[in-house]
Parts: C-alpha cells; sequence; structure tokens
C-alpha cells in the first residue's frame, strides 16, 4: 500500500552492488520506516524527514508529519527547507581546511593574525576549530533571550568582556563564539564575506542549490511542542548576523545527502579526501567517561561500539537536526525536525546507519593477485619478531605492509613508501612517519630491520642481543 497523502517516501535503486532496500523482501525498508515513524510520534515533532545515504545517493527516505501545521495533509519532501543550526560549522571547519590547503593560513596561527580582537587573540585556528579553546559558548549579550544577534564586527568590539571559561586545551568546550571568530578569519582572508565564500568554494561546486542563509520555498516551519498539550507554537527566527558561520545555515535533504557524502570522500577542487580524514582524527575528548564522542577538525567523531561516525548536530529555535556518516563504508544517515524540544536525530541517524550496515553490509571486494613483487621487497617479506613479539611484513598491491600477529583483522597495517635505498617510511597505520631501514651484509643480504630504531630480527632475541 503506497503512502497517505501526508507522507513521502523514496526507495533508492540498485547501484555498486549494494540491493535496493525494497529487494530485501521489504524488511530493512519497513526497520527504517518504522524508526522513523516511532521517533516522530515519540517526539511529538510537527514533521520528520530522515534519508539514508548510500555510495553518494539517497537510497531510501521518508517524510512524515506536516512542514506546516495549517497544511497537514504536506509531509516535507527532500526539498524542503530546515534551518541546520550547528551543522553549519561544518562548512565553516571545511572552508578554513580549504584555505588552509591552498597556503592562505596555517592551523597554528593565532586568530590575532587575521582579526584585530581586544582579547584571546593568542588562540590558535586549531583549538578554535575542535572547541578546545576554552572560549565561552556563546558571544557576549543575551542572544537566546533576546533573540538579537550581535553582528560580527559587535561580536569582535565585545570580545575583551568574553571569558575564558577555561584554559585551552583543558578540556572540551563548546563555542558559537569561537566559530563566529572562525567566520571571520575566512572571510579576512578570502577577502569576501563568509556567505559568499562558502557559496563560491563549497555550494557552487558541490551543486548544492538548495542551501544558504535563507529558505527557499518549500520550507518548514519552526514550532515549539508544548509539553503538557498536543498544541504547538511557532518560534521566532532571528537576524543571523554575526552568528551565521557558527548556525546560520538552511538546507534539505537531497542538499545534504550531497554535503553527508563530501564529508566521506571530499571532492576535486573543493577538498581533498586526505583533508577530510585530517579532521576526522580526533583532536579532543568531548565524552570522558565512555568516550562515545571526540572532537575533530570541525567534526563530530561518534562511536557505536566498534563503529565510528563523523558528522554534526544541529539546534535552532524550531529545529533539530543531524548528519552523518561511516566513511570507511560510505553509509550515512540525515535526519531532520521542526521541533525546538524533546527530539533527538543523533540517535536515530546513528540507528539507521546501524540498522542499514546489518541488514545489508556492503559487498566485500573479491581478492585478486597483484602485480609482481618488486625485487627490492622480496626479501623483506615474512616473519619478523621485535620487543618479544612477531610481525608479519607483505606486499600487497607492490606496497610492503606490517602486521602485529594477533591483532584484529580490522586494525589496518601499517604501510611503507620507500624514501631510498633500503629507507622506507611508514605512511599510514601503526608508527606511522617512521622510518623503517633495512641492513645488509657484505654479501647484500638482508640481515635486519630497524623500524622507529627498534630492531626486527628473524628470530626472537631479547634486548641488546
Amino acid at each position: 500500500m503506497g503512502p497517505s497523502a501526508s507522507e513521502w517516501s523514496r526507495p533508492g535503486s540498485a547501484m555498486g552492488g549494494i540491493s535496493n532496500v525494497a529487494d530485501v523482501g521489504g524488511t530493512l525498508a519497513a526497520d527504517l520506516e518504522r524508526r522513523v515513524r516511532d521517533k516522530q510520534r515519540e517526539w511529538r515533532a510537527p514533521s520528520v524527514i530522515a534519508g539514508l545515504v548510500r555510495d553518494g545517493e539517497l537510497s531510501w527516505s521518508l517524510g512524515v508529519g506536516a512542514a506546516d501545521v495549517a497544511r497537514p495533509d504536506d509531509a516535507p519532501g527532500p526539498d524542503t527547507a530546515f534551518a541546520i543550526g550547528s551543522i553549519s560549522k561544518t562548512f565553516t571547519a571545511s572552508l578554513i581546511m580549504a584555505l588552509r590547503d591552498d597556503g592562505k593560513l596555517a592551523l597554528t596561527d593565532p586568530v590575532s593574525r587575521y582579526v584585530d580582537v581586544p582579547a584571546h587573540g593568542g588562540l590558535t585556528l586549531r583549538e578554535l576549530l575542535a572547541h578546545a579553546s576554552g572560549l565561552q559558548r556563546e558571544p557576549v549579550g543575551d542572544l537566546w533571550e533576546t533573540l538579537v544577534v550581535p553582528s560580527i564586527a559587535d561580536v569582535v568590539r565585545d570580545l575583551a568582556e568574553a571569558e575564558a571559561v577555561l584554559a585551552p586545551r583543558k578540556r572540551w568546550h563548546y563555542s558559537n563564539l569561537a566559530y563566529s571568530l572562525l567566520g571571520e578569519v575566512a572571510a579576512r582572508v578570502d577577502g569576501r564575506p563568509w556567505a559568499d565564500s562558502v557559496q563560491a568554494r563549497l555550494l557552487e561546486p558541490l551543486g548544492l542549490t538548495r542551501t544558504g542563509l535563507a529558505p527557499a520555498s518549500p520550507a518548514a516551519i519552526g514550532y515549539y511542542t508544548d509539553p503538557f498539550t498536543d498544541q504547538v507554537h511557532p518560534e521566532k527566527w532571528p537576524d543571523m548576523g554575526g552568528f551565521s558561520s557558527a548556525g546560520g545555515l538552511w538546507s534539505t535533504l537531497s542538499d545534504l545527502t550531497r554535503w553527508v557524502s563530501f564529508l566521506a570522500t571530499g571532492a576535486d577542487g573543493v577538498l581533498a579526501a586526505s583533508t577530510l580524514e585530517e579532521m576526522t582524527r580526533p583532536e579532543i575528548m568531548a565524552d570522558l567517561d565512555s568516550w562515545t564522542l571526540a572532537w575533530g577538525l570541525g567534526l563530530e567523531l561518534l562511536r557505536r561500539g566498534d563503529r565510528i561516525m563523523v558528522g554534526h548536530e544541529g539546534a535552532m529555535p524550531g529545529f533539530l537536526a543531524c548528519v552523518a556518516i561511516r566513511r570507511v563504508d560510505q553509509v550515512g544517515a540525515v535526519v531532520l525536525c521542526n521541533t525546538s524540544a524533546a527530539a533527538d536525530p543523533a540517535t536515530l541517524v546513528l540507528d539507521l546507519i546501524e540498522a542499514s550496515l546489518d541488514a545489508e553490509p556492503p559487498a566485500v571486494e573479491p581478492w585478486r593477485p597483484g602485480p609482481p613483487v618488486p625485487a627490492e621487497l622480496a626479501p623483506l617479506v615474512g616473519r619478523w619478531w621485535s620487543e618479544g613479539s612477531s610481525f608479519t611484513f607483505t606486499v600487497a598491491d607492490g606496497h610492503l605492509e606490517a602486521r602485529k600477529d594477533g591483532q584484529p583483522a580490522t586494525k589496518a597495517p601499517a604501510v611503507f613508501e620507500a624514501i631510498g635505498p633500503d629507507r622506507y617510511r611508514a605512511v599510514s597505520g601503526r608508527e606511522e612517519g617512521e622510518q623503517l631501514l633495512v641492513e645488509r651484509d657484505s654479501s647484500g643480504s638482508v640481515t635486519r630491520m630497524k623500524w622507529a630504531t627498534y630492531p626486527f630480527t628473524r628470530d626472537p632475541r631479547t634486548f641488546g642481543a
């Protein structure tokens, strides 16, 4: 039976060896639909739209409820605009990293190098990106009481009144003020307003045609749901002013599908995959009790069991949202809702990703023989010993790799690249950045290796033997 007039749903097409969710007897599709419907009712949200992203495409989505309660039969669709709040920070962080890659700034630079601030000028861009600066959470004033947002000029002018509530890097402390400053840094460095820079460097090349500071129709209306009745009340929308780079964007399910896929792979001419990899490395732990939430450079790192997803949550008056993706599998999710209270889109996003991965794990690539083993690597393969433990060195796709015996198969090996005769550098995995030196006897036979100065021998030995 098809969806009613107050719902919108779309199954994806089969691609890349991944089945359409409707091709598994409807089991996964039914599970995803049930989860979204349950949460829309539990949250008492006027509407929720959710989508599953696989290999860069929207493979499933469902809109439930009303984007505007005056039109109760009109559910949000993939092009309905929602305020995305702090998901905007991922755009600001990507912009800063793009400027860094262009050689226009360094993450170790103090903010005072680019903005004439009256205080806190020694804080680095890296600290601001990771919410490790210790700056107070909000700009000076009563923004969330008055909904009067200061201009960026006012933010900078009043910075002397802002507190350093913690020493830099003492612990994670979320700061919208930090991202207001980062937006101004980007504007000064790129020579144009933050919004124009985001438009030219990110939105246009990625085809995000419905993302910006103002919503294009159709757009959801933001509401607050009364906790004791079944009534909803429209929320006021502030002029975002100097807060735009911290939380001012509107977007859609369709556009955020492209954005969350970009966070997994990068895009030529926008931001390299290696830079996205750098942004998803943990800078500071936000959850010190169970280590389920860390922060990279502008991105949340959310852990569920052995799985790490990257993305960001967002909240603004009348709206809550979340995007996340498991980069290694390129499976992600987007959840948008038009309510200020009680909803938890981050949990639903992670639930949708895990349900998809559990029901339809990505196809395993078949093993195939590789190119001939380079002559200089042939004597290095096999078992070596160091510090009483054995390591297996192998050659895959022409690269030397090493793995400590007994480590989980899910743990990536160290991968080496040649930097000279009998000299290699670990470019990923264990001891990344350290050198591996090959030693030979007078006949040219390999006798031992030294990795990060530790000797590796063909048989187990004591230290100093």
